[in-house]
């Protein structure tokens, strides 16, 4: 019941762009830590982009520049805005969110299910 949900995913042509969405569980009591990780056919699963509870943002090389991370701590959900995407930024898209969930507050972090982002022309 802790996993988040995304959305936002697709196909986009060489040089666009897209918006990423995550919404936390509703079972989450506080949030420390959201991100964003890709996994490319064959490859391992990679961090993107991931912001603390006190907006302290980081970004992988590869995208720094293009992608930006950012939340809303009302809704708390996170984004990914992505642009000038390029042919290798084909992955999953996978949400993962740190905090304390339930009743009993734990520590833990849960993925989301992954949101295909497809770049080509």
């Amino acid at each position: 019941q802790g996993q988040p949900v995304e959305s936002g995913g697709g196909l986009v042509q060489p040089g666009g762009s897209l918006r990423l969405s995550c919404a936390a569980s509703k079972s989450i009591f506080s949030i420390d830590v959201m991100g964003w990780y890709r996994q490319a056919p064959g490859k391992q699963r990679q961090l993107v982009a991931e912001i603390t509870n006190s907006d302290h943002t980081s970004y992988a090389d590869s995208v720094k520049g293009r992608f930006t991370i950012s939340r809303d701590n009302a809704e708390n959900t996170v984004y990914l805005q992505m642009n000038s995407l390029k042919l290798e930024d084909t992955a999953v898209y996978y949400c993962r969110v740190e905090g304390r969930y339930g009743l009993s507050h734990i520590q833990t972090a849960y993925w989301g299910q992954g949101t295909q982002v497809t770049v080509s022309s």
